[in-house]
């Protein structure tokens, strides 16, 4: 039995994962345990999470594998800065300062924490070997290996690795080919992120809100995004004009010259979103979408591949994978949930089992990544000590009369908190720690961004639908297990504008029902969807069949259980003050239904909110 702990840390989005013989028997993200957004710290509690889940020590493992080579990446920086000088000393001296302090002596650092933790343990200080992959090689393993494919086309688009910002490979057996990639500073990733920077959105997290406010707006600056930020070739491939960022010199992503372009200053966070902005946000989604296509169908003819992998930060831009999808280039498209960063964990671990250990793959049925529910779990036996040690009141009732109540308060418009099985890995909720809702009602979306997350009013959210019912319910005839696609709402179930709401714009959509499911439907009629499957979260499945009885609806609204600024909760402990901190109505834990109005009064705490950096 050969046991690898993948690593992924120091940047944003740390992470543990842990392979056995090739399969993914645990992984999470540093985060959920520290209870800090994007945290980039060693994963010390997720690297116990991991060993701990499946009695392990370090001392047990055959190997540790770091997701990149942080030389490469210093041989980057310094080239960089040295093209770009004299500009750029102040964010060189930063930087050194970091790297001369912690990420150039990785290696020793890596074995300091390593040790840290397994003194923590009680367990004897042995270390296993210490690897390290390559950034894009820790993405295409992360698309390919978990995949079902015996051989796919893998394509792998992100900000930056050591070099590689876009880099494309063909999967076959156990064997990862590189064929050829885009090196840095030219990068779809990081020409979206100084869109996010520039509408006011935080870097490395604000890409996805960038991306929900694409709808709002129409695609104005297309052609002035061609003409004046990137060459974009035929096939896919492009360049960008850097006179135009500082993202490769600097502090900040734009520099003075994209603020003339179009005409003001950056938006600072938190001040009036206009229909400029959400202009700028629909452009460069056109853009981005543009080139994803384009890569995909050069990469198709130079391989011939039926199926193709996705991978990296930009693999999380749901609207573009939707159309890829919609444009048939591929017979089958798969995509890692965990995408990003956290995800190369796993990636790198799978690497080491098939290239170092030289391991043959074996396809698992569905795929590899056991639906994402690879984190922590609880017993009804744990969570009610807690409960009752807190004093709040509860009621414990056996799955089917469990389902049949929350199915009659989705009805009453209620919202749940749903903690079930497994944490999610990866940044979406599918069923182990979601905040539900009746899609049908037209309140619920502003009611849960305003009431529940605290967050802005123009954010969307998705639906878990049953398996079997995706084709009645939106345009999608295929699985989507990983709410990784946008795809339209079933016309039948549209209702067409009249020519006064027409006329509207931006944010003035917003309260318009454009569908029999108004709490999911985007203001494009389109949705992004999860397929809720009774193989792989059986209990979320059978919640939403009861909420089907009852309703005919076989569609729930589903969004992470958390707040603005938060992360996903982890332990009972989160959800319970998550619950007591909003105006959530109802918390489940595992077989515990909590109302809260019987919830004491006192533990209702506003001072709470400081505890997050505002996302």
């Amino acid at each position: 039995m050969v046991r690898i702990l993948g690593l992924s840390a120091y940047y944003h989005d740390s992470a543990a994962a842990l392979v056995v013989d090739g399969v993914a028997t645990a992984a999470a993200q540093e985060e959920r345990f520290s209870r800090k957004k994007h945290d980039s710290r060693f994963p010390q509690h997720a690297v116990r999470y991991c060993l701990e889940s499946q009695g392990l020590t370090l001392a047990d493992l055959d190997a540790v594998i770091y997701y990149e080579k942080p030389l490469l990446t210093f041989e980057r920086l310094l080239e960089t800065y040295l093209g770009a000088a004299p500009r750029g000393g102040r964010s060189f001296v930063a930087a050194m300062q970091v790297w001369l302090k912690e990420k150039l002596f990785l290696k020793t650092e890596l074995k300091k924490q390593l040790k840290a933790v397994a003194e923590s343990m009680g367990a004897e200080v042995e270390l296993p070997e210490l690897l390290f992959s390559e950034h894009h090689l820790s993405h295409a393993g992360a698309a390919f290996y978990p995949s079902p494919f015996e051989s796919a086309a893998v394509l792998c688009m992100d900000g930056v690795g050591e070099w590689a910002t876009t880099s494309a490979w063909l999967g076959e057996g156990s064997s990862l080919q590189p064929m050829w990639e885009i090196n840095f500073p030219h990068s779809l990733g990081l020409l979206y992120s100084a869109f996010t920077y520039y509408c006011g959105f935080k870097v490395n997290s604000g890409e996805y809100k960038l991306m929900g406010l694409a709808p709002y707006g129409e695609p104005k600056y297309v052609d002035q995004i061609k003409d004046h930020l990137i060459d974009i070739k035929p096939d896919g491939t492009y360049r960008l004009d850097l006179s135009y960022f500082k993202f490769h010199r600097g502090f900040r992503m734009t520099g003075r010259k994209f603020h003339k372009l179009f005409g003001r200053p950056p938006r600072k966070g938190e001040t009036e979103l206009t229909q400029f902005h959400m202009d700028l946000a629909a452009s460069i989604q056109v853009v981005t979408e543009e080139i994803v296509v384009k890569l995909a169908r050069s990469l198709q003819q130079e391989t011939g591949a039926r199926n193709l992998c996705l991978s990296g930060g930009v693999a999380l831009n749901c609207v573009a994978n939707g159309k890829l999808l919609r444009e048939g280039i591929f017979d089958q498209v798969w995509i890692q949930p965990a995408s990003g960063d956290a995800g190369s964990a796993l990636g790198a671990a799978l690497v080491a089992w098939h290239q170092h250990f030289e391991k043959p793959r074996q396809v698992q049925s569905g795929d590899g990544m056991n639906g994402t529910y690879l984190g922590p779990r609880f017993e009804n036996a744990e969570i009610c000590s807690y409960l009752e040690q807190i004093k709040a009141p509860f009621h414990a009732l056996e799955d089917r009369l469990l389902f049949e109540r929350l199915a009659e308060l989705l009805d009453q418009g209620k919202v749940i908190g749903w903690f079930n099985g497994a944490m999610e890995f990866g940044p979406r909720s599918l069923g182990g720690r979601s905040i539900i809702g009746d899609p049908r009602n037209q309140q619920m979306q502003s009611v849960m961004n305003l009431k529940i997350k605290y967050r802005e009013s123009f954010r969307p959210f998705a639906p878990s639908v049953l398996e079997e019912e995706v084709s009645n319910q939106f345009e999608l005839s295929s699985k989507s297990p990983y709410m990784l696609l946008v795809a339209p709402v079933k016309q039948s179930l549209c209702k067409p504008m009249t020519a006064e709401q027409e006329k509207l714009f931006g944010i003035d959509k917003l309260n318009i029902a454009r569908s029999e499911l108004p709490a999911i439907t985007h203001v494009d009629y389109s949705a992004r969807v999860q397929t809720v499957s009774p193989s792989t979260n059986p209990r979320y499945y059978n919640l939403i069949k009861s909420f089907q009885r009852r309703t005919g609806c076989p569609t729930v609204v589903n969004t992470s259980f958390n707040v603005r600024g938060e992360p996903i909760v982890c332990t009972p402990q989160d959800a319970y003050r998550c619950f007591m901190r909003t105006e959530m109505d109802v918390l489940v834990l595992e077989n515990q239904l909590l109302l809260k109005e019987e919830q004491p009064a006192e533990e209702r705490d506003e001072r709470w909110m400081q505890e997050f950096e505002l996302d």
